[in-house]
């Protein structure tokens, strides 16, 4: 959207850079919120220094690029995070210091995308999942999100929508998450991975599509305060093991 500033929290990370990536493309200003000085993961797009839990640096940061947009990205993301006390400071308090900082230097922003997760639904068995499914979580990562959503509702007065992606993977993704954990497994020839469970299916999508998907809940008028992000296509961990041995030749 040209002339229009893009402010993304999280913006050096994976899927941040993805994103930025894509709006620069469409014409956006982007500029990445991140907690250390991360010029160069973010580069070639400017980088404000802000944390999460620090209300004056997330004022500071938004009087300085002036958004008209704002993604929600920055977050404990890895569902096995070893402490659940900064799950929740992040997640929910975080998210909570980022409207108010918004509410207070930018009241006339014209959408605030804010990424949950399709983790909130837990172990449901009612298929398909779509966005009126109860939350069911099953982790504090899943909790934290739910908590978090329930807090935008005091936010009444800004135009807020909420993302639930379900999984996604891509270039440059934490080896944390299982797809590259598996894909760095091959690529040093190791024989043997533990994995757990292999008789299980998840939806998977690229990075590429979520960004877009997310540029569209920028652009287009909603209906609903929250979208579930996914491909509608359940893949099995074992096909994906499949096509790896293929390509790997073992």
């Amino acid at each position: 959207m040209a002339d229009a500033t893009l402010l993304v929290t999280g913006g050096a990370g994976f899927t941040g850079r993805h994103l930025m990536g894509a709006a620069n493309q469409r014409g956006y200003r982007c500029i990445a919120m991140a907690q250390h000085d991360a010029q160069q993961e973010s580069d070639p797009y400017p980088t404000l220094i802000a944390d999460l839990l620090d209300p004056e640096s997330l004022e500071q940061a938004i009087l300085e690029a002036k958004p008209d947009y704002i993604v929600h990205l920055a977050a404990i993301s890895f569902v096995a995070h070893g402490s659940a006390a900064e799950i929740y400071q992040v997640n929910q308090l975080g998210t909570i210091n980022l409207l108010d900082a918004i509410r207070k230097n930018a009241p006339e922003i014209k959408k605030v995308l804010i990424a949950s997760s399709a983790n909130i639904y837990g172990n449901t068995a009612t298929l398909p999942i779509t966005e009126s499914v109860p939350p069911v979580p099953v982790n504090h990562y899943g909790m934290s999100k739910v908590t978090m959503e329930l807090a935008t509702r005091l936010y009444k007065d800004l135009p807020i929508v909420l993302s639930r992606p379900f999984n996604y993977t891509g270039c440059g993704q934490s080896p944390n998450f299982l797809i590259p954990k598996i894909v760095n497994a091959f690529k040093a020839g190791q024989r043997a991975i533990e994995l757990g469970n292999l008789d299980v299916s998840r939806d998977f999508s690229d990075v590429r599509d979520v960004v877009a998907a997310y540029l569209r809940l920028l652009e287009t008028d909603i209906a609903a305060p929250a979208y579930n992000v996914c491909s509608g296509t359940a893949t099995s961990l074992l096909s994906v093991i499949e096509t790896l041995n293929d390509l790997a030749g073992y």
